[in-house]
């Protein structure tokens, strides 16, 4: 039998089995109503009130803070002796990693298609939203991690879950806590190996080989497939063998070349139209609240927008805690700070830009996709980018190939901390977990297994459900941190020592 036949064998028995599950469980997950001639997702409206709610709570700290978090990532309130493994900006490069993806490039076409270009406005609106739900989420993470006396760190929901509900509610919500824990672990564990890297392979592959002459081309075989899937998986098994600090290292050199070459290619073709600029933005802002041929006018752009903004961002899923908690930091606020940058950089900043693209250079494709005839997603991507640059969908590959493999890392590590806290941090748990990861990146060349990804989607966003629960009860905490960390600034302002780090609750220490 031939490599050809038996992965679409597999294929076709996994999605046979899975696709009734994953089925009912899009169902119960992605469940929506609908309102004003459109679909309305409740998952989210759940992110979304959220972003409200915390903004409220905290007073727009997204707003009234973002020159302390730039200046924390910075290094302006780094403190010596602090725990932890990595420094704020790696600490930031590294969940941007995990965040920044496909969705910035292909869903944000998508979304410009379906909901108009005003779905654009309400995708920023989203994005600004979500930072107040990030600095919570990451404020927590850091404040409730465990340093272990190796020096590494593990935090996230299936650590600030059962602490943080033990500290507000004692022992009936320590039992609640752990329970919670378990399924969080479960849920990211699930997700990181089938959509953050599985699907993050199998895309970056795809797109290689469509630049290299298709499925007739040099890649197009299968030897060429399990070629490219052995590479990306010693990559990722080298650098996940360094732990964090190893990703960070990589990350923070990935993310802001990916970065910078994505926004250049967006500035070309923005500077080539500049004349369009304004119009484009008359658009976007007209299209925002007098939308034309978009399912449910003003509410079916917003929806759009909203939902995917929430889709890239993440905020408030309980998956960028993770990498924040292993920052150097007596203060979890800081983080928090730090992290609410995320949601800026993601959706504020690259998935704009995108749009902006899009709108100014109107490909032939993007207005095939809102008349209905056709559905593009990457590939209207570029070709508003081929108005300009006939040659980008070269460049494309490459952001497409650093996008995809940071996000393959940052969610190893992701799922490190979730199989350990599942199965223990024993040298033989680590490694079998790692053989195991990287072999899903081989079989990502090879496989699709599209239904076990659509099960992996849902499974993530049960986890905001259960993390957001979480966020509402423990915001007192947060506040509380936010006001320590800002006693600390005004004290390193006033040119004093810090001896408010004194007053810090000792990082809980396990072997």
């Amino acid at each position: 039998m031939s490599l050809d036949s038996m992965t679409e064998s597999v294929d076709k028995a996994v999605s046979g089995f899975f696709e009734p599950i994953a089925g009912w469980l899009g169902d119960v997950v992605f469940y929506s109503v609908p309102v004003a001639g459109t679909e309305l997702p409740l998952i989210v409206a759940w992110l979304v009130v959220a972003g409200l709610v915390f903004s409220t709570w905290f007073g727009l700290v997204q707003i009234r803070k973002f020159r302390l978090a730039v200046d924390v990532v910075r290094g302006k309130y780094d403190e010596k002796g602090s725990a932890g493994e990595v420094n704020h900006f790696q600490a930031l490069t590294a969940a941007v990693s995990g965040t920044v993806g496909l969705g910035n490039i292909a869903g944000v076409a998508v979304a410009v298609s379906i909901g108009g270009p005003g779905a654009t406005f309400w995708m920023i609106l989203c994005g600004l939203l979500g930072m107040a739900t990030k600095f919570v989420e990451v404020t927590l993470g850091v404040k409730y991690r465990e340093v272990h006396a190796d020096g590494t760190v593990s935090g996230g929901p299936m650590h600030y879950l059962p602490k943080g509900m033990a500290d507000r509610f004692g022992k009936n919500g320590k039992t609640l806590g752990k329970v919670l824990a378990v399924l969080a672990s479960f849920m990211v564990l699930f997700f990181g190996l089938f959509g953050g890297n599985l699907f993050q392979v199998n895309q970056s592959y795809a797109q290689l080989v469509s630049v290299a002459g298709g499925e007739n081309g040099a890649l197009g075989s299968s030897a060429g497939a399990l070629f490219f899937g052995i590479l990306i998986a010693a990559l990722v098994g080298i650098v996940l063998l360094g732990g964090i600090r190893s990703i960070a290292n990589v990350t923070s050199r990935l993310v802001p070349a990916m970065a910078a070459i994505y926004i250049a290619a967006c500035l070309v073709v923005i500077l080539v139209n500049v004349t369009a600029v304004p119009d484009a933005v008359v658009t976007i802002v007209e299209g925002a609240f007098n939308p034309e041929g978009v399912a449910g006018g003003v509410l079916g752009a917003l929806i759009i927008g909203f939902k995917r903004a929430a889709f890239s961002n993440e905020a408030g899923l309980g998956s960028a805690p993770i990498a924040h908690s292993a920052v150097k930091t007596k203060h979890p606020a800081s983080e928090g700070l730090v992290a609410l940058l995320e949601p800026f950089i993601d959706t504020v900043i690259i998935c704009t830009m995108t749009a902006l693209t899009i709108v100014i250079a109107n490909p032939a494709s993007w207005a095939e996709a809102r008349a209905g005839e056709s559905i593009g997603g990457v590939t209207i991507t570029s070709d508003a980018f081929g108005t300009v640059l006939p040659w980008f969908p070269y460049i494309l590959t490459i952001a497409v190939l650093l996008f995809a493999i940071s996000t393959v890392l940052t969610w190893g590590y992701y799922c490190l901390k979730a199989w350990t806290h599942l199965f223990g941090r024993s040298k033989a748990s680590e490694i079998t977990f790692k053989v195991l990861y990287t072999l899903f990146a081989v079989a990502g060349s090879l496989l699709t297994l599209q239904t076990l990804i659509d099960m992996a989607d849902a499974v993530l966003f049960m986890l905001a459900v259960i993390n957001i629960i979480g966020l509402y009860l423990l915001a007192p905490v947060v506040k509380r941190e936010l006001n320590s960390f800002m006693e600390y600034v005004r004290s390193r302002k006033a040119g004093e020592t810090g001896d408010s780090d004194d007053d810090q609750e000792p990082v809980k220490t396990t072997v």
